[in-house]
């Protein structure tokens, strides 16, 4: 420790021994209970290091954790890392570093023993050797004459589309859905409101409510179950977000997001007709109330199926749409347990797929919002990937984004941040579960958390980097003799993907 704290210069508490006496333990490392104590986790993020990674670090033997991301690393990646031995994470983003990353670092990645990241290392390479530069510029105005083509085709569909339906000018239904263009009728049939009276038996059952009004059960001509969500007139949402739900889900499908069947617009009467979500939300499934505990292989299978739904919100619609007030209790269950993404209200679309913001008044849910946007009042992707994030320490823990106290309310940041400077993994996982989880696949996943959580937005990970690295964790889960009783308790699109990555 002292050769590297004298190699870059550490400008933080390094004085006297590194880890003793435990309340004097220099910042940013963790260290065992042994005797003497050794060093089992070191973060030295943001802070300032230049030059090339030092051979010192690979006398950290049981070290489980070694972050140098967001520094000024350059050279490349040593050897020397894949040297130790208790090493589950490294996190080298935002560097400079040059050449390829060793193929043994790689194959513990790919064998799910080692957490690596090394995105924003713009020269650094993930195979071996690295392409040549010529190639690449060949293949970029190829590539931007492609594009050009595409874009023109687009616009000719579009000038179409808007011939065809005006009601589309809307800036929410701007998307390239072509798919959905010919199925809007078909698929989002027009109710009168006697039909939805018909349909609830006179609103009879409630099974919800939020800020639009009830939710009511109902049932179609062909014994289909449906969810009714009436907009009450005195509605704080109003019509406005009513309509932003509708239209943005008429054109907007995926497996992993609610489906609208249809809706009423009759008068003052105002209703949207969804598919029937049988096993409620996952803010009920969590509560510490629920006698029916959710195991760690259903928890990893919801969280990659809500992955997938912001995933697609993200980068499978143009432009991209983030939702803006994304918890638990609007993460909802179907019959199979598939999760599927749900209240669109609050969401909204960028002016241009280019567009990395928007500005917008505060909305969104205490404990899930964003800290960036108290301070810039801007809307981003990534404030979306941080609410995902506090959504998995709630599926890891099994307590809520604001954990009640007799004095305080702590937030569950607040809270985690400390077991997991103690590597205390048995006391971060939802007690509830008795040890029934695996540990490997525990860790990634609040590795993954924590990332999404971090608090400047230009480091969290996009969520096609998280969907991947959850179906890293399903596929670990699958290579350790539990397919079968995996498979029944995941009947979701995700278990695909699991075993083609595990085979």
């Amino acid at each position: 420790m002292l050769e590297i704290k004298t190699q870059y210069n550490v400008t933080k508490n390094w004085q006297g021994d590194p880890c003793v006496p435990s309340d004097y333990s220099w910042e940013g490392l963790n260290c065992s209970n042994d005797n003497p104590p050794r060093v089992i986790s070191l973060n030295l993020s943001s802070s300032n290091l230049t030059g090339e990674i030092a051979t010192s670090f690979s006398k950290l033997e049981l070290t489980r954790s070694l972050d140098l991301s967001f520094n000024e690393l350059t050279g490349p990646l040593l050897e020397v890392l894949e040297q130790l031995p208790n090493l589950k994470t490294l996190d080298l983003r935002g560097n400079k570093l040059t050449g390829s990353v060793p193929e043994a670092l790689l194959e513990q990645s790919r064998n799910g023993k080692l957490v690596l990241r090394v995105d924003a290392n713009p020269d650094l390479c993930l195979y071996t050797p690295c392409k040549g530069k010529k190639k690449k510029e060949f293949v970029i105005p190829v590539l931007a004459a492609s594009i050009t083509a595409v874009l023109i085709l687009f616009f000719i569909n579009l000038i179409t589309v808007y011939t065809v339906q005006p009601w589309l000018l809307n800036p929410l239904l701007s998307y390239t859905v072509a798919k959905s263009k010919s199925s809007i009728k078909s698929k989002n049939r027009q109710f009168s409101y006697s039909e939805v009276v018909n349909i609830t038996n006179n609103f009879r059952t409630i099974i919800g409510e939020g800020g639009f009004g009830n939710v009511y059960l109902g049932k179609l001509e062909d014994d289909i179950q449906v969810a009714v969500k009436l907009l009450s007139p005195s509605s704080n949402q109003g019509y406005k977000e009513f309509r932003a739900e509708a239209q943005l889900l008429m054109v907007v499908h995926h497996r992993n997001l609610v489906t609208l069947v249809g809706y009423c617009d009759d008068g003052e009467h105002k209703a949207l007709i969804y598919e029937y979500m049988a096993n409620g939300n996952l803010q009920q499934h969590l509560s510490v109330t629920n006698p029916n505990v959710l195991t760690w292989n259903k928890r990893l299978c919801i969280a990659v199926d809500a992955a997938h739904g912001l995933e697609y919100l993200h980068n499978g619609c143009r432009p991209p749409i983030i939702h803006r007030d994304l918890k638990p209790s609007n993460i909802l269950l179907n019959e199979q347990m598939q999760a599927k993404i749900a209240d669109f209200g609050l969401s909204r679309a960028f002016a241009t797929e280019n567009d990395t913001h928007v500005s917008t008044c505060p909305v969104g849910t205490f404990g899930y919002v964003d800290p960036e946007f108290a301070t810039y009042g801007n809307f981003k992707k990534e404030s979306d990937v941080y609410s995902f994030g506090i959504i998995l320490f709630e599926l890891i823990t099994g307590r809520p984004a604001i954990i009640r106290g007799p004095m305080q309310n702590n937030h569950i940041l607040d809270w985690v941040s400390p077991l997991i400077g103690r590597a205390d993994i048995q006391n971060i996982v939802d007690p509830r579960l008795e040890g029934e989880f695996n540990t490997t696949s525990a860790w990634k996943v609040v590795e993954i958390a924590m990332s999404c959580a971090l608090p400047a937005a230009i480091q969290r990970p996009g969520m096609s980097q998280v969907l991947a690295e959850l179906k890293e964790c399903l596929a670990l889960v699958m290579t350790h003799g539990r397919s079968q009783r995996i498979a029944t308790e995941c009947r979701t699109s995700s278990m695909h993907t699991a075993r083609s990555i595990s085979s």
